[in-house]
């Protein structure tokens, strides 16, 4: 596999993690909370008073924005 290759596969992997860590984001924070979504979130543990998957989004935001600057580098060349 080319690092090309690899790139575009983290960086696909990377905006499916966005979307659904930021849909989980989106219900805990504003919406009725994830009991009444298809998918059950985290413990009550939480980090400065936000919910684990907003960490998560963010992670996989950064992710996916190394992963699109590598893209960018390797098309330059």
């Amino acid at each position: 596999m080319t690092a090309k290759k690899a790139l575009k596969l983290v960086f696909i992997f990377s905006i499916a993690g966005v979307l659904f860590s930021g849909y989980l984001s989106y219900m805990e924070l504003w919406g009725s909370g994830c009991n009444n979504s298809f998918v059950q979130c985290g413990s009550d543990f939480s980090l400065f008073n936000l919910p684990a998957c907003v960490y998560g989004f963010f992670m996989y935001l950064t992710i996916s924005v190394i992963s699109l600057l590598g893209l960018q580098e390797k098309q330059k060349k």
